[in-house]
């Protein structure tokens, strides 16, 4: 990492650690609008096999829209990053059957910009079987909220133009968007001082 880099970084990881984060979702049992029960809990380092296994269970049209690409797997890398999160900069939930909390749900995260503290770039993901019923929407909210406890004001993503999920996400956040169009990816930038 360039030296200019990790010196911003090193400033937005002191400024928010000297923050008093309150502690706001550890483990959320809730039910959806079909009655079906979910549990929201911040990812942890042994959640990697669920990653894996998730993944594996997205349709190919799933893992275009949430990476930009195919994804056949994870590198050890990925999941390492993925995974081992430090809940300031980098936060990150996932979603469980509340029923069977071995099943992965949905995941969803923020990493803070380095180069725009106010910033952070957000992804949900909802596995196929759980689309549409209203997982991404409840996932935006906690990273809503995430966010201005770490004084983010700005949500940010990169999405396939085509993906109205996440575009639907955007909209439900915030009431003001930034949409900047290139051919197939579109990037979104809500302002938080304007939610839905």
């Amino acid at each position: 990492m360039p030296t200019a880099a990790r010196q911003v970084l090193g400033r937005v990881t002191q400024r928010t650690e000297g923050r008093a984060l309150r502690a706001y979702l550890s483990c959320v049992i809730t039910r959806l609008e079909d009655g079906s029960p979910l549990l929201i809990r911040t990812i942890r380092p042994d959640d990697k096999p669920l990653l894996i296994d998730g993944l594996a269970r997205l349709s190919p049209d799933s893992r275009y829209k949430r990476f930009l690409g195919p994804k056949p797997r994870f590198t050890a890398n990925e999941l390492r990053y993925l995974t081992e999160v430090d809940g300031i900069d980098h936060v990150a939930y996932i979603a469980l059957r509340g029923d069977a909390p071995t099943e992965l749900v949905a995941v969803a995260r923020l990493v803070r910009s380095v180069t725009c503290p106010q910033a952070a770039e957000i992804a949900v993901t909802v596995c196929d079987d759980w689309q549409r019923r209203g997982i991404g929407k409840l996932l935006g909210d906690h990273l809503a909220m995430a966010a201005r406890d770490r004084g983010i004001r700005y949500l940010t993503g990169t999405m396939a133009a085509d993906n109205e999920g996440a575009h639907r996400l955007f909209h439900h956040v915030s009431t003001q968007l930034r949409e900047r169009h290139e051919g197939p990816v579109d990037e979104l930038w809500a302002d938080l001082a304007f939610a839905a």
